[in-house]
């Protein structure tokens, strides 16, 4: 299958060169015939797009991945496979992979019980063992995509889960910082008790140290929605009295909020202390609050959630945010454009803010339509961050299907590199080393290797008619690229995970 995907990346290329990817090249059969030189400053080469291309992948209920409960340890695997594979032909360039969907684990951890997402049960380890998440870390990179792991921070239970609760879970270790609510199987952490806060943080610094990750994210679940608990409030009212007999002063809405602040306030400069390289992203509702901008109405997340997503972003504690905007750039009480400009409006920072899209609707000519066109609106307005985030990955996994279609032949046509985010103060990767080799067939290639440093992708120029052409870009796997007739140097470059670009690598061709 990645065969196919490559190749239909560059189609005008060989398919020779495809067998190279993987262990470069080498060998009695091969000739080298020339080496690459630091490109001199003064020489410019076209620039690569630069857009952030990303797909949730949620496992809750098992909405994307894997399938069912049941599926064996290889069937998992190839279900992950196919959809990175799904991912690189589209040209998109970042997964949005849900680890902790209920305070359990898609990979291996001693903090908390294996999801019942993977196995059916619970607290059950796959069997033969391997580890989800490092699996799909070692796919994505190798394909070029970015691989964020998406924790819910404080969801302790799903209705989804009919299984028993294992042992393990929070809810059974540490009964005192969960409630129960309704009658429909949720348990949630209350934000409010300070170990639970340490418990979560505890949780993702574990992620970060030990796994490659390249993101933290959070979606919108904080304070649980109302319906949750049948619309009954949150049940905290011991907490809250303590806190008010302790002298506290704030409102309970407010004390809520705090709550909720003071982890994403603590979380990111931790992230950031563990992997200096590593996101911390938060994809909030669409809707501050009602009114804002005017005529908007909707959901009050700030009241409902207790989540002040537009003091994240201007106080700069995230380094992204992907407010879901659900609805069409028309919509008289939430349009699209509207809302987008809005939260731009707040970023004072100059973090990204990329739109997350719901595309599961997405199957007639018109909706495709409007897809399109909120991507060019991005796309048309240079204050906004290049990029979207789509939910989710199940819905691009047929290529015929309007939306896939419709990306791939318009505006997801060539592939593109992960913006810069200058203020995580990374630097470039180092360039590359780049050979010229000759085949016995007669064909030429350029080898290349990355230097040291994580590198995610390559930026390739060909020089034909005296002028350098513009970039291709191939992903981290690649190790070989095939020479046209007409070229008479190709410059390389390396991509890393972040987005940074190093200097370029010429080799001419004799």
């Amino acid at each position: 299958m990645i065969y196919r995907t490559l190749l239909s990346l560059c189609p005008a290329l060989p398919a020779a060169i495809f067998s190279f990817f993987l262990t470069g090249c080498g060998g009695p059969e091969e000739k080298k015939i020339g080496e690459g030189t630091a490109m001199s400053t003064d020489q410019k080469l076209p620039s690569p797009d630069r857009e952030l291309r990303a797909a949730w992948v949620a496992t809750v209920d098992n909405i994307d991945w894997p399938s069912r409960p049941d599926l064996s340890v290889v069937e998992q695997q190839q279900e992950a496979i196919a959809i990175l594979d799904r991912v690189l032909a589209l040209k998109m360039n970042a997964v949005i992979f849900q680890v902790r969907p209920q305070a359990d684990a898609l990979y291996h951890s001693e903090l908390e019980p294996w999801s019942c997402y993977l196995t059916g049960e619970q607290g059950m380890a796959p069997s033969p063992g391997y580890d989800p998440l490092a699996f799909w870390i070692a796919e994505a990179h190798k394909r070029g995509i970015q691989l964020h792991a998406w924790f819910n921070p404080f969801r302790a239970n799903h209705k989804a889960n009919r299984g028993p609760i294992s042992d393990r879970s929070i809810i059974k270790q540490k009964p005192e910082l969960v409630v129960k609510l309704g009658d429909e199987g949720y348990w949630w952490m209350d934000p409010s008790q300070e170990d639970a806060k340490h418990h979560t943080i505890n949780v993702i610094l574990d992620v970060v140290k030990r796994y490659d990750i390249d993101g933290v994210h959070f979606d919108d679940y904080f304070y649980p929605y109302p319906s949750y608990n049948n619309h009954k409030g949150f049940p905290d009212d011991t907490g809250y009295t303590e806190y008010r007999q302790g002298g506290g002063t704030l409102s309970v809405g407010d004390w809520r909020r705090d709550s909720v602040n003071q982890l994403i306030r603590e979380l990111g400069p931790l992230i950031k202390h563990t992997k200096p390289g590593v996101y911390f992203g938060i994809s909030p509702f669409g809707i501050w609050r009602p009114n804002n901008p005017p005529g908007v109405a909707g959901m009050d997340q700030f009241e409902e959630l207790y989540a002040d997503a537009r003091l994240w972003i201007r106080e700069g504690w995230v380094d992204y945010l992907m407010p879901q905007l659900y609805w069409p750039i028309g919509s008289e009480k939430q349009s699209f454009s509207d809302l987008l400009l809005w939260w731009n409006g707040q970023n004072f920072k100059k973090r990204h803010i990329w739109p997350g899209l719901n595309i599961s609707g997405v199957s007639e000519t018109a909706q495709t339509g409007e897809l399109l066109n909120q991507i060019s609106f991005v796309r048309d307005n240079p204050s906004v961050s290049r990029g979207v985030c789509l939910f989710s990955a199940k819905h691009l996994m047929d290529p015929g299907k309007p939306a896939a279609k419709a990306l791939s032949e318009g505006p997801w046509k060539a592939p593109a590199v992960i913006p810069p985010t200058p203020w995580l103060n990374s630097p470039p990767p180092p360039p590359p080393s780049v050979d010229l080799i000759k085949k016995r067939n007669g064909d030429v290639l350029t080898r290349f290797r990355a230097g040291e440093g994580d590198v995610l992708q390559f930026v390739i120029n060909e020089k034909q008619d005296g002028r350098f052409q513009p970039p291709k870009i191939v992903p981290a796997m690649f190790r070989s690229f095939a020479v046209g007739k007409s070229v008479t140097a190709v410059a390389v470059r390396s991509v890393d995970r972040t987005g940074n670009i190093s200097s370029a690598v010429v080799v001419d061709l004799p």
